[in-house]
């Protein structure tokens, strides 16, 4: 029974009773994890960011990114649903209809990102998919490749090259219900297999031109200024939360692993130490960097921008690293799903090759150190 009072309380508690219980089944078989979701809606979490005066918790993507390294410590794949969610939120927040944001408030509306695309790829700043006017309406046609809830969610923060200005981008708010949208498949992948991230195709997908977020051509502003931030919290936090849980996964099974022969455990093996003090470090030192970039987004210290690139990349190849420790350190048990291991290790490789990957993190963190624009 779930009975905490305050948000972070009782997103423990559903991480704790709820999603642990589910994340073998949601990897195993890839299904949604709706019973976390509606846990979490219940509790209130999908509100998390929406103002207080339509009926949210008005908390920022500090406390976003909390909730998401808390869920992840348990399934990666309710975290990225939750993240996605949130990262849409924001840019509805700004700019979205009041009836949208209040059933987001509520727990009523799920939502999230539709900007990877098949022409651009990692580059999502660059939609190639189109956006006509047609009579009293815009048409969007498209070919997006991972759309986070596909099937699930109820509405697209949907990105397209502009109608008629200059700029990269503009962004649109999309009913999953649109005539015209197809979502194609379903996700079968390595890991966070329970994210439900498949394509969907637009074909001439009829929206009101109301249903622009922000103005034409300035959807990259938007996302550099609303989306990123955010993001790159939230992703830190994830990576964040799997390193730490597969750090305590391998310390608990060379704990309780034994060789007999020797009448000894696998923690007390010298290697074994060194190499669960070395997951910890690493594990531990990603951790103080996303940590630090929380304090500083919330306090809006100059330097926030810098360090959650910088928090985005340490903790997703931090998160590559501890898992492959622990893989060596619990051995041939670390290939059976119920230790955990194996999943941790086949979730945390999505951070480095999701956009923006480490590379382009790498990139960006080069360009402000040199007083560069990040994009150009």
């Amino acid at each position: 029974m779930i009975e905490a009072t305050t948000i972070d309380d009782k997103v423990d508690a559903i991480a704790t009773e709820v999603v642990r219980a589910g994340a073998g089944v949601v990897d195993e078989t890839g299904e949604y994890p709706r019973a976390a979701l509606a846990s979490l809606r219940s509790a209130g979490v999908l509100g998390l960011i929406s103002a207080t005066e339509v009926g949210g918790l008005g908390e920022g993507p500090a406390a976003a990114a909390r909730v998401v390294e808390r869920l992840a410590r348990e399934c990666a794949s309710t975290a990225m649903v939750l993240c996605m969610h949130y990262a849409a939120t924001a840019v509805i927040e700004a700019h979205g209809p009041i009836a949208v944001r209040e059933r987001i408030a509520t727990g009523e509306h799920l939502s999230t990102l539709a900007f990877s695309e098949v022409g651009s790829r990692a580059q999502f700043w660059a939609p190639l998919s189109a956006a006509e006017t047609a009579g009293d309406h815009i048409a969007l046609t498209a070919r997006k490749s991972w759309v986070t809830s596909a099937a699930e969610a109820d509405s697209y923060v949907w990105s397209s090259r502009p109608v008629a200005a200059d700029g990269l981008s503009t962004l649109w708010l999309v009913p999953a219900t649109a005539p015209g949208l197809h979502v194609r498949g379903a996700f079968d992948g390595l890991g966070l297999r329970g994210n439900g991230s498949t394509p969907i195709d637009a074909d001439a997908v009829a929206v009101a031109a109301d249903a622009m977020l922000g103005s034409d051509g300035g959807g990259f502003d938007v996302m550099l200024g609303t989306v990123l931030p955010i993001f790159l919290l939230m992703g830190a936090g994830a990576s964040v939360g799997l390193s730490d849980a597969a750090a305590a996964a391998a310390a608990a099974h060379a704990a309780s692993t034994r060789f007999e022969h020797l009448d000894q455990s696998l923690a007390e093996q010298p290697v074994t130490r060194s190499s669960l003090g070395a997951m910890r470090v690493r594990a531990d030192a990603a951790r103080a960097l996303w940590s630090g970039a929380l304090e500083e987004a919330e306090s809006g210290r100059e330097t926030a921008a810098l360090r959650a690139l910088e928090a985005k990349a340490a903790a997703s190849e931090a998160a590559i690293t501890v898992t492959d420790a622990a893989m060596r350190v619990c051995g041939g048990a670390a290939f059976r799903r119920e230790v955990a291991v194996e999943r941790h290790f086949r979730d945390a490789r999505a951070a480095a090759v999701m956009a923006p990957t480490t590379e382009m993190l790498h990139d960006l963190i080069g360009r402000a150190v040199t007083g560069q624009p990040l994009f150009g």
